[in-house]
């Protein structure tokens, strides 16, 4: 079993899956009804589906996604110079070392390199 994918209700689609092709490499794998769109990258193993929804946007205050990158400070500098508002970067043990950004919805989004 394995998460199939995570769904955000956004209030604002059309950034949100500009943000996740630019910042987290993931592609349009298909559009269906009402404007929903699915994402994923090329091994289909992460799936982010985005639902147009103002209404019901995300209660964004105890989520986040994880993703895990090769050089976290490297994509951090990269996403500073992009504009993106970064957290400072955090390594609570020798092994790992992470930093978070929002979404275009206010989602807080976790890159990750575990050593």
């Amino acid at each position: 079993m394995h998460i199939a994918h995570i769904t955000i209700h956004s209030a604002k689609k059309e950034e949100s899956v500009a943000f996740f092709e630019k910042f987290c490499g993931l592609k349009i794998q298909r559009s269906v009804g009402n404007g929903i769109t699915f994402l994923a990258d090329s091994e289909g193993a992460t799936n982010i589906e985005i639902i147009p929804d103002p209404e019901h946007a995300a209660d964004v205050n105890n989520l986040s996604i994880g993703f895990a990158v090769e050089n976290v400070m490297g994509y951090r500098d990269q996403l500073i110079k992009e504009g993106l508002e970064v957290s400072p970067l955090v390594s609570p043990n020798p092994s790992v070392q992470f930093f978070f950004v929002k979404d275009p919805n206010g989602v807080q989004i976790q890159f990750v390199e575990n050593k």
